[in-house]
């Protein structure tokens, strides 16, 4: 029988401390917070993998590293701000969302109120809440327009309390994409103008690319439930699906240059 792992006498008092009236305030204050992971996370894999999606394109098509250059940066600097405008109009777009959801709950306070405290009562009663201490619940709520809307916005409509910045989200994303983007045309910089420094650039492009595939998805489990190693072995995995993808295609095509 497998011997059960020794228990850290360090662990209860650990967490005892992070449970603390002050370090939870703390805690509670910079939840508050948004996150621009997704943003950094969604700009770098894709910024990767088009960036090394036409260097595979082309090399498959045996063009020039010129050419790789030529349609890498352009690849960065147009895809780059197109997927930051995109992503700023659709965070703005959340907001606006999220106006429109404030001013529509305030008219129905206004207009149809006994209609709203059943709807926080049902949404209570539904967690378990009972008797008095549900109508104690639904009292306390409803007493404060802007914590009763606060509430509907959250369990209603599910949306977050957490703005994010339009322009945050979307320089975040541009920044992203453009530095983890630029790693596949590293090697045919330094093979540009017929030099040979790297003999095999396609070959260096696609391990520092893997490596950054890698890394990007070793850099998120940082910030999630998940092990360094297999965050990025995934990252790489899709990555890597794309790139071939783009490669098959230009060994496909490349009779047409």
């Amino acid at each position: 029988m497998a011997r059960p792992p020794a228990h850290d006498s360090t662990v209860p008092e650990i967490l005892a401390a992070a449970h603390h009236p002050r370090h939870i305030r703390n805690r509670l204050s910079l939840q508050k917070n948004p996150s621009y992971l997704k943003d950094f996370i969604y700009g770098a894999i894709d910024g990767a993998v088009t960036t090394f999606a036409v260097v595979s394109g082309v090399a498959g098509a045996g063009l020039t590293s010129s050419i790789v250059l030529i349609l890498g940066v352009a690849n960065l600097i147009g895809d780059g701000f197109s997927m930051a405008a995109g992503n700023f109009l659709g965070t703005q777009a959340e907001l606006e969302q999220m106006s429109k959801l404030r001013q529509m709950e305030q008219q129905h306070i206004n207009e149809v109120p006994d209609g709203e405290r059943e709807e926080i009562r049902q949404i209570f009663r539904e967690k378990g809440f009972e008797g008095e201490l549900l109508d104690r619940v639904v009292e306390v709520i409803t007493a404060d327009d802007h914590r009763w809307i606060e509430t509907m916005l959250q369990e209603e409509h599910g949306v977050s309390l957490t703005p994010t910045s339009p322009w945050r989200a979307a320089t975040t994303t541009f920044v992203a994409f453009l530095f983890v983007g630029a790693i596949p045309l590293i090697p045919f910089v330094f093979s540009f103008g017929g030099s040979n420094l790297i003999e095999t650039p396609f070959l260096a492009s696609t391990v520092l690319t893997g490596l950054a595939f890698f890394s990007v998805g070793a850099f998120k489990s940082w910030f999630v439930e998940q092990h360094w190693l297999r965050a990025g072995l995934e990252t790489l995995l899709v990555g890597g699906l794309a790139a071939g993808l783009a490669y098959l295609c230009g060994l496909a095509l490349g009779g047409l240059k």
